[in-house]
């Protein structure tokens, strides 16, 4: 038996438990992960969606106590820390979220040891695709800014998060995690541009380069991180009310990070352009909602981490150009570049600029 039937088949024993075997199913499409999505409407008209995450096509995720080495041994799961697409890892995520008043999906069903789940169907109102239907974008941007504002207030989460589907540790997004992110870029951007090349040395001047931004990323890590928070993944409920009308999706692999990290994430995104009027409105509102915050002492963080997150980012995106045959990638690359340029103007980052300067010809970073 293929491994696709095999996926059929437990698939079609998830929907028998769930009195769902007559529904109809509509694959959606595919993203950048091994996750796939079905929409599955059933013959009364309620909705769902079934996550399909195989186990087995993943690397494994990061144990608590292995050493810097060790992680680099496992494989880029342990590096980054993700969840490796652990179905444990998203329903304990999921339900915490909830009981913050925040909304993630409700799980009526599970199976856990196949990857399997039935989660609620929050819709189609994508934040991104609802502004392209000509919603107005500022009050899902302060909307989401109020959500991740409930997240930040609520301080650090549980080091392990008791979940129906199993416990899960949260991670600290911790220096290995943050190098080993900013490496892609060192390491895939040459197989995808020929016009750079970084040896040795290159590479040893890129990583102390970013040693004052590492270090601040993870001595500052006092949240919990969604780590993928953008128009994409946010879903808008307008039923709800509060910080509650933005349905979170996709946040299986959250961490314990710097709390700039969702903010840079949401108001410098890689798939849609935001302007500097509505992120300077966002971040308003961000520090008005928690006036205790140093602003000057954040926002150094915020520059340093967004631009570290964008060199992984265009690391990333090179590799699923260049490894993957993914060639729609590449239609992001200018506005990672364009983000990445602003934000290596900051004083802070001179020394990363100059390494930029160095290594980086000015027609590549566009």
């Amino acid at each position: 038996m293929t491994l696709a039937c095999e996926r059929e088949t437990l698939k079609l024993a998830l929907l028998a438990q769930a009195g769902l075997s007559d529904a109809e199913r509509y694959p959606l499409p595919g993203d950048a992960s091994t996750r796939r999505y079905e929409r599955i409407i059933a013959r009364d008209g309620r909705r769902f969606m079934l996550m399909d995450q195989p186990p087995a096509f993943e690397s494994q995720p990061c144990d608590p106590a292995w050493s810097a080495e060790e992680r680099h041994a496992q494989g880029w799961n342990a590096i980054a820390r993700l969840s490796a697409g652990r179905i444990e890892a998203f329903v304990a995520v999921a339900e915490h979220l909830n009981t913050l008043g925040l909304s993630a999906p409700a799980i009526p069903v599970l199976d856990v040891a196949n990857g399997l789940a039935l989660i609620e169907d929050f819709g189609d109102d994508l934040f991104a695709r609802v502004i392209e239907q000509g919603a107005d974008e500022e009050p899902l941007y302060l909307a989401a800014i109020e959500a991740m504002v409930t997240l930040h207030e609520a301080g650090l989460p549980p080091s392990i998060l008791k979940g129906s589907a199993g416990d899960w540790p949260m991670l600290v997004y911790d220096a290995v995690a943050l190098q080993g992110g900013a490496d892609l870029f060192v390491e895939w951007l040459p197989k995808y541009d020929n016009r750079v090349a970084f040896d040795d040395a290159a590479i040893a001047e890129w990583r102390t380069a970013w040693a004052p931004v590492v270090k601040a990323g993870a001595e500052g890590a006092s949240v919990m991180a969604h780590r993928d928070y953008h128009a994409e993944n946010l879903i808008w409920l307008s039923g709800r009310t509060g910080g509650a009308r933005v349905g979170m999706i996709d946040f299986q692999d959250a961490v314990i990070a710097h709390p700039s990290w969702d903010l840079h994430s949401l108001l410098q995104d890689a798939r849609r352009d935001v302007s500097s009027a509505l992120e300077a409105k966002a971040l308003d509102h961000y520090f008005a909602l928690r006036p205790s915050v140093d602003r000057a002492a954040f926002m150094a963080s915020y520059a340093g981490l967004a631009a570290l997150n964008e060199a992984r980012i265009i690391g990333i995106f090179a590799r699923l150009i260049a490894r993957d045959d993914k060639p729609r990638y590449a239609q992001f690359l200018p506005r990672m570049w364009a983000h990445l340029n602003r934000n290596l103007q900051q004083p802070a980052l001179a020394s990363v600029a100059a390494w930029f300067d160095k290594y980086v010809p000015v027609e590549v970073r566009q």
